[in-house]
C-alpha cells in the first residue's frame, strides 16, 4: 500500500508541476505579446521561476519515495 501512495504523490507532484510551467509559459507569451520591448526581463523571470516549479516538484517527488 504504500508504494502506492508513494507513486501516486509522485505523480501527482509531476502533474501539478507540468500545469503550472504550462501557466507560466503561456502568461509569459501574453506579457510578450503586450510589451515585446520586455522580452528580456520577462524570458528571464519565466526560465527562474520555472527552475524554482521543477525544483519543488522534485523535491516533492523524493520526499514521496523515501518518507513512510
Amino acid at each position: 500500500m504504500t508504494g502506492t501512495l508513494a507513486a501516486l504523490g509522485a505523480g501527482l507532484a509531476v502533474i501539478g508541476a507540468g500545469i503550472g510551467i504550462g501557466n507560466i509559459g503561456a502568461k509569459a507569451m501574453d506579457a510578450i505579446a503586450r510589451q515585446p520591448e520586455a522580452v528580456g526581463d520577462i524570458r528571464s523571470n519565466m526560465i527562474l521561476m520555472a527552475a524554482l516549479i521543477e525544483g519543488a516538484a522534485l523535491i516533492a517527488i523524493i520526499l514521496s519515495i523515501f518518507v513512510k
